[in-house]
This record gives structure tokens, sequence and C-alpha cells, in this order.
């Protein structure tokens, strides 16, 4: 049933689609800068190495962090991982978390560890 969503689950909405395409056509725009930046904050983990479905949802996050400054930090950390928990493998949660979060530091979109905000020196 083309177009009507998944069976059992209601049709997407507009804002739902437009907000999917801005994502993946983001990411896709911007996948050379993506690649690197995700390069960079693994750890010993080249990019086509990567299960491919962990790789296209630190896309989204990278596309997120660098390009939505509309989407807060943690939204991003958060949604990534629970994509990694639904489509990924055994291990996809905490291999995305810790990618999505270094990503989120190196851009200033996240705090280093152990600091908190609104705390005193």
């Amino acid at each position: 049933m083309d177009g009507e969503g998944v069976e059992g689950e209601r049709p997407p909405e507009s804002a739902e689609v437009e907000f999917a395409t801005r994502l993946a056509r983001g990411a896709e725009e911007r996948r050379e800068r993506l690649d690197a930046l995700i390069e960079e904050c693994s750890t010993n983990w080249r990019l086509v190495r990567m299960p491919v479905v962990d790789r296209n949802i630190l896309r989204l996050a990278a596309f997120e962090l660098e390009g939505c400054p509309d989407i807060p930090a943690s939204v991003s950390v958060n949604e990534a991982v629970e994509l990694a928990k639904a489509y990924g493998g055994s291990d996809s949660r905490a291999f995305v978390n810790g990618i999505v979060d270094r990503m989120g530091r190196q851009l200033g979109r996240l705090e280093a560890r152990g600091k908190r905000k609104g705390k005193g020196a």
C-alpha cells in the first residue's frame, strides 16, 4: 500500500516527511565532510569497516550536530542511540553513542565530560 505508511502505523505527517527529507538531503550534500568528521571521532574504525546501518545513523547525527543548530545536541545524541538500538546490531548503541558524543564535543555542541553548565568553578 504505497504512501500509506507501515502496516498498522499511521501515515507520516507532512512536517515529518519534510524533516526526514531535510536530514537525508543535508547528509548527502555534506557527505564528504561528515564522513571525515565521523572518522576523526572514531577510534580505530575506518568508515568503510563500520556496519552500514551504524554508518548512516552517524551521518544523520553528524548532519544534525553540524548543520541543524535548531536541534539540541542532546536530542541528536538520543535519537541516534534510539535508531541504533532499533536497527543496529548488538553493539551499535554503545558504538554510535560514543562517536556521536565525540562529534558533539568536537563541534562545540556538547560540553566536555565532567563539566556541567551552570556550576561554579
